[in-house]
Order: C-alpha cells, then structure tokens, then sequence
C-alpha cells in the first residue's frame, strides 16, 4: 500500500499567533523580529510579505520595502507553547508524529486514514481544530512521502490543501525547478546549473553514477528526489536517533573585542548548555567553541576532554581553554558553544569536600532556575549581562526530550 504522508505548515506562524492575539494588529503588515537591534526578520504576515518583506532580512532593508511596518517582539514562550497544543491536536490522529521545526510537522496517517472517514476529512478537520482553538490557519500537503508532502503544503499558500498523487508524481515534478525540493539550496542548485540540470525531471534522469562522482554518496539521492522517491519514514520523538550534541549561541548585541567580556558571555553559554545536559543525565567528551567575527567569517575549533562533561564551570574552562589557544584578529559578533560525544553522566559523588559542595550549590541552583526560569539564580559575574539566552529559537527546537531548548 502506499503510504499517505501529511506535511502540516503554518502560515506566517509567530506573525500570526500575534494577530491573533492582538486585534488591532490584524489586516496590518507586521514583522516578528528578535528583542535585540542586531537581529533579522523571523516572519512577516502575509500583508507584509506582499511588500516584499521576507525571514532573515535585516529590519533596515525591511523598513525600507515596507516603511509602513510594524515590528513585534518575539514572544517565544507563547509560539512553543501554541506549537505544543497543536502537537497534542495531531497525535489524536496517529501517533506517527515528526516534529520538524516549531510550525511545521509530518504525519503518516496510513494506518488511521480509514478510522477518521479518510485523508480530507482528516485534513479538514485538523484545519478546524487548529482555526477554533488556536485562530490560526496552516497549509496541508499529501503525498506518498515525505518529500513530495513538503513541497505539496508549499503550493497553496496560506491555508492551503493540495494532494500529489502518485500517478501524478511524474507530471508535477517535471518542469519544476530543483530548488524547490526541500534539501536542494542555492549551492546545490548552482552546482547541479553547471551540470546543465534545471528541472526535477532533468535531475531525474540524469546519470546516476556520473551524480555520484561529482557529488559522492549524496548523488544517487539527488537523483532519487529528482524522481520524487523518498523512503524515509516518519519518525516519532519517542523513536528519534539519540541526539549527538547539545549547544547554545548568541548573537551580540554589539561587537565584543576585550576579552573579559567575551568570558561573561562563554559562562552564560556554558550555564545554559550544562544545566540543559544535567537536566536529561548527560555529558560530553567534546567541547566545541563557535565564533563568528564581526565580517561574518565563521569557525568552530573542538578539543577532547579528559571525562565527560556536565558541570557548567568545567565547559566553561574548557571553552576558555579554546579560547586562549586562538588569536583573535576581529572583534566577535557571535559565539556558541556546544559538547558532543554524549554518554549518560555517572551517578558517582565528588570524593572531596569541596567538589561535593559544588555539586550540590549546582543541584539547588537547576532546581531553582528549572521551576521559575533560565538565570533566576546565577554567578555574580553575569548581574550585569542584558541578555540572557537566545532571543530567536533555535531550529533543533522540539516540545519534549533533550531537544526542548528552553526560550524567552
């Protein structure tokens, strides 16, 4: 049987979990937009995007295509939380359920299709429930994977509903152009332009094997999508691999040059990140320093520790650490860091006085901070630190597990 997968897409989500809330910004053109005067648009409403206002642009270039703008603050405790509802309003339908991204999902409804009356039932009726509870729309697409159920809810926008048969599959893709398959971006699409490939049905039948000499292992799949075939399966968060890695970032709100400023923000990092993998009974062998300087230039140095991590003061050692062996030659706009090669963290007590003592002013410090929020309890060297934490949500946000980044 074929499968029958659903792309679940929210239209213009943050901008629209605000309309909803406030009515006097309905009808209008708003952009949602981090808290910081460095950040980038996260979403426009539909009336701004008919200005031309489109995610990642800078407030300057949005202001200047829309000068009639109106810029929201995220508010992203609000769009988890709405995020999460809607979740819990998709898992009545099967519990195949893929978080992909804050406002988007997939479902596989193959074995539940016939329990609710069929696949536009279950559409409508989800469409419904999101509208009455929520006084939001989304866009739906259907198909036989998850490929072709992505760029289906792209089709009709907003509040769309649009099926690709698999009899029709060959018919759609042919004259659409590679970019629109999602995992082909602008590289990809250039490279494969050089190769004289436009279309999906051009990649399609594209040589394989000459595909898989430019590209490596990727190329046979790139010729597999060209084709609309996609075997991958909807995988539950309770089913989802282990995850590798866990890290914060921050973009600056000004360009940092001294280096003590640049140490109160890896401890806040440190902080966020050891809480979070003490939270889920982890620790990492890897800890990983990102920086980006001030021209966008990007790099990311690593170095093995010798235990697994997951005290706040030893990643931030270890980022200091990195830190030290590098020189820099640019004022920094942002920094991350991250710990990866997880294992589960040892239930063994410090056997000195001191470090028993700091285990334990760490435990009181995440209960505190875990119950009424990030940086409730802190060091004394982060008091006078403006921000705390992320302003945008990160990508790998999900609503549960270790992936549930915690957000202002």
């Amino acid at each position: 049987m074929d499968r029958i997968i659903l792309h679940i897409d929210m239209n213009a989500f943050f901008a629209s979990v605000e309309q909803q809330a406030n009515p006097a910004l309905r009808g209008k053109p708003i952009a949602v937009s981090g808290s910081s005067s460095r950040t980038v648009i996260l979403t426009a409403s539909y009336e701004a995007r008919a200005h031309g206002v489109k995610t990642g642009m800078t407030l300057w270039e949005a202001r200047q295509n829309c000068p009639e703008l109106i810029l929201v603050p995220a508010r992203n405790r609000i769009y988890t939380w709405v995020s999460s509802r809607i979740i819990d309003i998709l898992r009545d339908y099967t519990p195949l359920v893929e978080v992909f991204s804050i406002d988007e999902a997939f479902l596989d409804i193959t074995g539940s299709v016939r329990l609710f009356g069929g696949v536009e039932r279950i559409c409508a009726t989800i469409k419904a429930r999101i509208r009455e509870e929520h006084g939001i729309t989304c866009s739906i697409g259907i198909a036989p994977n998850k490929l072709l159920a992505k760029l289906a809810s792209d089709m009709q926008k907003p509040d769309g509903l649009t099926i690709i048969p698999p009899d029709r599959i060959a018919q759609t893709l042919e004259q659409l152009p590679v970019k629109e398959l999602c995992g082909i971006g602008r590289k990809m699409e250039r490279h494969l332009l050089m190769l004289g490939i436009r279309s999906c049905g051009e990649l399609g039948r594209y040589d394989a094997g000459l595909l898989e000499k430019k590209f490596g292992v990727v190329g046979k799949r790139l010729q597999l999508m060209g084709r609309g075939i996609d075997d991958s399966p909807v995988v539950a968060e309770e089913e989802a691999a282990e995850v590798k890695s866990v890290g914060h970032s921050t973009t600056l709100k000004k360009d940092l040059t001294l280096r003590g400023d640049i140490l109160k923000v890896l401890l806040q990092l440190a902080e966020m990140v050891g809480r979070r993998a003490r939270r889920y009974g982890v620790a990492g062998k890897t800890v990983h320093l990102t920086i980006r300087y001030a021209d966008f230039t990007t790099f990311e140095k690593q170095e093995i520790q010798p235990a697994p991590l997951s005290s706040s003061k030893d990643i931030y050692l270890a980022a200091t650490a990195i830190l030290d062996s590098l020189e820099l030659t640019q004022a920094v706009r942002l920094l991350g860091v991250r710990i990866s090669t997880l294992r589960p963290a040892g239930e063994q007590l410090p056997l000195f006085h001191e470090e028993r003592t700091s285990l334990k002013v760490t435990e009181a410090m995440d209960r505190v901070n875990n119950r009424h929020g990030d940086f409730t309890v802190m060091y004394a060297s982060l008091l006078d630190q403006q921000e705390k934490g992320s302003h945008v949500i990160s990508p790998a946000w999900k609503p549960e597990g270790i992936r549930n980044v915690g957000v202002d």
